[in-house]
């Protein structure tokens, strides 16, 4: 079995893309609940900074953060691993 240290595998392949899906994610969740980042920060105890910046695709959250934004926004996370399809 490789290990990632036998692969060219960065995290810059894919981490982008994933930080963007999550940014708007909390975005659309956020708006379809009419609330703002400040109202979010109070449910949450997230800095209303701190969610702008995870907004803007600027920060790495934690699971334990966005655990808190799922709850406050009546969400769930499901994180599913896939198969890559092989490269030619």
């Amino acid at each position: 079995m490789k290990t990632m240290e036998d692969t060219d595998w960065t995290m810059s392949d894919e981490w982008p893309g994933l930080i963007e899906q999550i940014s708007q994610e909390i975005i659309n969740s956020r708006h379809a609940l009419g609330m703002t980042q400040k109202e979010l920060s109070n449910l949450t105890g997230i800095s209303q900074s701190d969610i702008s910046r995870i907004e803007n695709g600027n920060a790495n959250p934690s699971a334990k953060t966005l655990m808190r934004l799922a709850k406050a926004l009546n969400r769930h996370i499901r994180l599913t691993f896939e198969s890559k399809p092989e490269e030619a």
